[in-house]
């Protein structure tokens, strides 16, 4: 493996308690019925707006586009708040930093837009491991492969030698889509079986496994 994707919520930031809050507050000055944690962790990995669509089936795309309105909103202002807090998944770091002193391109591939995703890389001093990042406001949601598409012309390393590490069934089949290993993480949005009924190759149990993963020979 040459190129490592990352998914970001999840997957390498522990943002849950932020997005159950900020979607919840979305609904409610929304004057809409407020969605349970369960329900909002489900569509984690999605765009923005087609997030909001998926909570709200019945609605219109102009009802999701003003809720999804609000969440940028509660976004901003939890994130101005005292207590804002989105830390890494422990072994996070300490991963990334050895990937990158071995010399494999990292990447991002997020529901995020491209400000948040940075203003999270920036807080954590992550900004300069990863050469390539791909958000939602550039490309189709997840699962559509774009982004993983995208990821490898940037960085000229092809499918067979790409790999993709995320917490969501939206991960797993996206990296299907576009060819690339799809490795799931346990700790995230959604539970393991469903990263393995969506594809996953692997699902990891600590950050420290995926050494053991890349050392791996890789079928063809």
């Amino acid at each position: 493996m040459k190129l490592i994707v990352f998914d970001c919520d999840g997957t390498l930031v522990d943002s849950q308690a932020t997005i159950v809050t900020c979607a919840q507050a979305a609904f409610q000055a929304a004057g809409l019925a407020v969605p349970s944690a369960e329900a909002i962790r489900r569509i984690v990995g999605l765009s923005l707006v087609e997030a909001m669509h998926e909570l709200l089936p019945e609605a219109g795309p102009a009802t999701a586009a003003r809720v999804a309105e609000h969440y940028r909103e509660a976004f901003i202002a939890h994130r101005a708040g005292p207590d804002f807090h989105e830390p890494l998944f422990p072994g996070a770091r300490e991963l990334l930093d050895d990937l990158l002193a071995r010399e494999y391109l990292l990447g991002v591939a997020t529901g995020k837009a491209m400000r948040g995703l940075l203003a999270v890389l920036e807080h954590h001093d992550l900004r300069s491991h990863f050469v390539t990042l791909q958000t939602a406001d550039l490309h189709p949601s997840k699962p559509h492969p774009a982004m993983l598409l995208a990821a490898m012309a940037e960085t000229g390393i092809p499918a067979s030698s790409s790999i993709l590490l995320g917490d969501t069934s939206y991960d797993m089949l996206m990296a299907k889509a576009a060819g690339v290993l799809p490795v799931g993480v346990s700790w995230g949005n959604h539970p393991v079986e469903e990263l393995r009924a969506a594809g996953a190759a692997h699902v990891l149990a600590a950050f420290d496994e995926l050494n053991m993963l890349l050392a791996l020979p890789q079928k063809a």
